[in-house]
């Protein structure tokens, strides 16, 4: 898995504030990063995890 020729994403929730993400989606993975501090690390997470993450978050929280 080469980070470093990946194609990495900025959130689009992240243009009105300083907390930004950036994403790039690798064979049956995906990788997240902090923008402002890209060598602090980056998150490899299955896909499947994934779409799970982004499906609570669209969610609407129950009462």
């Amino acid at each position: 898995m080469d980070l470093e020729t990946a194609q990495w994403r900025k959130s689009s929730y992240s243009e009105s504030t300083s907390e930004c993400v950036e994403v790039a989606y690798l064979p049956g993975s995906v990788a997240i990063r902090d923008t402002k501090n890209r060598n602090a690390g980056t998150l490899v997470i299955p896909g499947p995890a994934w779409r799970a993450l982004i499906s609570d978050h669209t969610r609407p929280a129950s009462l």
